[in-house]
């Protein structure tokens, strides 16, 4: 089955692009309305999905600036680590943005109208002489264009002695995470001069140092419920209701490695990049640097799916260890259903399974297949000689090209793809079908190239 793509192009005569101006964070506010995306810059960029179901850009600014820690002679990056919207509780936006050291809170908010006929100042905004003044008036909103506003309130900083890897708001909308290689702490939104501590594998002789936090998560629905995983490949899940410290977790998720397929890189390949709960809150989807993993809550002893993104590279490890590709650091995404995962892949290839029938494709974000009217056509990474002519040789893999930051829309099947500066969004027009077929049921309709 194929559909025709409708495509909106956005390209920048540039041909190398600035490393500032790569993509590190794509995230989808919780109504799908809005999509924003943090660069190496420090800057956020949000499109507004229009009434056609076209995205466009809504809103740019800068949210962090380099800075340097005179104490410890530590440059901090501007870079964007992650970005998370609140639920929408008026007609302003919130989001959460990071980099290694200080959380900021923006609100994004619309102004149309002016006031005007002030008292004490004049129209360039200047005091008046309060003794000539004779007379009060009332002062009036005017109509004017269209002003979209972000603000800074709140900055949550001094509180992160390692580099922050995630930020995770929870259910009870009042409060949030963030953590970093060894520790996690819990905020309140309304108070930035202090936090919480929940979890810290900070050892007494850091020689001991066996771990390292990757990524945390809270419970999509049970605000006492939150899950960590480690460089070591597991997860755990902790119940913040049975200590203040959560030092000993409630479950861990750990799949037992044959002893003999271990090698050098085992535990380099085992440490988890990212972990997603369900939109039900029943299963966790884990990703490492060659598969991810579908674990059942109830079950912890081993997965209850496992799917292979790109096993092929098994034989590539030396050769990605000696670049340091092998410590890349793949997301990955739940369709609105949990019916779907998707995660990235080398050569600017993304991988979706279907859950029901294990069928997988291989699709390619790329300029090449930006063109109106075009088929989304699957790919295939050989190992051997190549049967068709679209096959791609692992030996021919473009590992500078990686697909690191992916992001599913909550309930429509429209998906953001970031691949180094480009930004594309899929969107499939008649629904997803159930079960993968030979074509993927995905029109590809927008292309924005970020670009300074």
């Amino acid at each position: 089955m194929e559909l025709p793509l409708h495509c909106k192009l956005f390209l920048d005569v540039h041909l190398i692009p600035d490393s500032a101006d790569v993509i590190s964070a794509v995230e989808f506010s919780q109504s799908g309305e809005f999509l924003a995306t943090g660069d190496k810059g420090g800057r956020v960029v949000i499109f507004q999905r229009e009434p056609q179901g076209e995205y466009n850009v809504y809103s740019t600014f800068q949210s962090h600036e380099p800075e340097f820690d005179y104490l410890k002679s530590l440059e901090i990056e501007e870079k964007i680590n992650k970005i998370r919207w609140l639920p929408q509780l008026n007609s302003a936006h919130f989001l959460l943005t990071t980099n290694d050291k200080t959380i900021k809170l923006w609100k994004v908010s619309e102004r149309d109208k002016r006031p005007e006929g002030y008292n004490l100042k004049d129209e360039e905004g200047r005091m008046k002489d309060i003794s000539k003044i004779t007379s009060l008036q009332v002062p009036v909103l005017r109509p004017m264009d269209l002003l979209v506003e972000a603000s800074l309130r709140r900055v949550f900083a001094n509180a992160h002695a390692y580099h922050i890897n995630s930020i995770s708001i929870n259910s009870d909308c009042e409060t949030y995470l963030s953590a970093d290689d060894l520790r996690i702490n819990l905020w309140n939104l309304d108070i930035t001069d202090r936090s919480f501590n929940i979890v810290d594998l900070k050892p007494e002789n850091m020689e001991e140092l066996s771990e390292v936090i990757t990524v945390a998560e809270f419970h999509p629905h049970h605000c006492h419920l939150m899950a960590f995983s480690s460089s070591t490949g597991t997860t755990r899940l902790c119940d913040m209701r049975s200590r203040a410290l959560c030092d000993q977790h409630a479950k861990l998720f750990e799949e037992a490695v044959d002893p003999a397929n271990r090698s050098f890189f085992s535990e380099i390949i085992s440490s988890v990049s990212d972990v997603k709960f369900s939109h039900s809150g029943r299963y966790l989807l884990t990703r490492d640097y060659l598969s991810a993993k579908v674990w059942d809550l109830n079950m912890e002893n081993k997965p209850i799916e496992t799917y292979q993104v790109h096993d092929y590279l098994r034989s590539k490890l030396c050769t990605l260890y000696e670049s340091d590709c092998i410590f890349d650091k793949f997301e990955c995404a739940w369709n609105g259903t949990d019916s779907v995962i998707m995660t990235g892949a080398y050569n600017n290839f993304f991988r979706m399974f279907d859950r029901a029938s294990r069928r997988d494709v291989t699709l390619e974000a790329s300029r090449e297949v930006c063109k109106r009217r075009a088929v989304l056509r699957p790919r295939r990474v050989c190992v051997g000689r190549k049967k068709r002519e679209s096959d791609v040789s692992v030996d021919s893999l473009d590992f500078r090209k990686k697909i690191l930051h992916t992001a599913w829309h909550p309930t429509d099947n429209i998906i953001a793809i970031a691949a180094s500066n480009n930004l594309y969004i899929f969107q499939d027009r008649w629904g997803m079908p159930t079960n993968v077929r030979g074509v993927f049921v995905l029109s590809f309709f927008f292309l924005f190239c970020l670009f300074c």
